[in-house]
């Protein structure tokens, strides 16, 4: 008996794991927006049956971040703006709202954590992802400062469309030294007391990625759901080399 359930407790964390690991491909561009999805590929390049991979695509699909159109296939979601913009809309309400709840003596230890954070920001041999998690982890590190830090996994939850367009900024700057500014600014403005200015600056830095999306959207519109119902074709689709 206790050997069953260590099998079916084994297979449980696996489906998990297969999971988390096509939702992080799907949010990290590793499978486009639009990328037509073969179950016995994922299954082959994962190591796995293709069970626990239709069940992830399955779970995936009720995230809204792919699509299964049946007798044509699975495909990656393409990044939708309307839910961009109601992540963005969740996001910007907790975020400023955790400013108004910060408190008159800032929690030195995660005032330290975010310094150390923005100083890792300037570093000129940052990858996308690492520069990515930072970003994460800096306006986590926020609220903390409030006292809500743990509210953190649930804007991230709601986020996935929003986290694909933020990324596809990303690729296409130079450099992310104008968002380490931001960060900056937002930073020294909540250690200086002034809370007026943190919030005029978080949120123009949480806005920023609807001009991303139109000037990205101008010369890749097949990356961004048009709203209408067409069906996919089942070809590849690239981001960026």
């Amino acid at each position: 008996m206790g050997e069953s359930n260590g099998r079916q407790a084994g297979r449980r964390t696996s489906r998990r794991d297969i999971y988390l690991r096509l939702r992080q491909m799907v949010l990290t561009l590793e499978l486009a927006p639009g990328a037509a999805l073969s179950e016995n590929e994922l299954a082959a390049e994962l190591g796995v049956s293709r069970t626990p991979v239709r069940e992830s695509l399955i779970m995936l699909a009720q995230e809204g971040l792919v699509q299964v159109f049946p007798k044509i296939g699975s495909f990656v979601s393409r990044v939708d703006p309307a839910q961009v913009a109601d992540a963005q809309f969740l996001r910007e309400a907790v975020e400023l709202a955790s400013l108004d709840d910060l408190p008159e003596q800032l929690d030195p230890a995660v005032v330290g954590e975010l310094r150390d954070n923005l100083t890792r920001q300037r570093r000129t041999d940052l990858g996308l992802e690492e520069f990515f998690a930072l970003d994460e982890a800096f306006h986590q590190g926020l609220m903390k400062l409030s006292g809500h830090g743990n509210v953190w996994t649930t804007v991230a939850a709601a986020k996935g469309h929003l986290d694909r367009a933020r990324r596809l900024g990303l690729h296409e700057k130079v450099s992310p030294a104008a968002l380490a500014d931001q960060h900056h600014a937002i930073f020294d403005a909540i250690v200086d007391g002034n809370l007026a200015s943190a919030r005029t600056a978080m949120r123009a830095h949480l806005r920023a990625v609807f001009s991303d999306i139109e000037r990205i959207r101008a010369h890749s519109p097949e990356l961004f759901a048009s709203g209408d119902s067409t069906v996919p074709v089942r070809r590849n689709v690239v981001v960026w080399e």
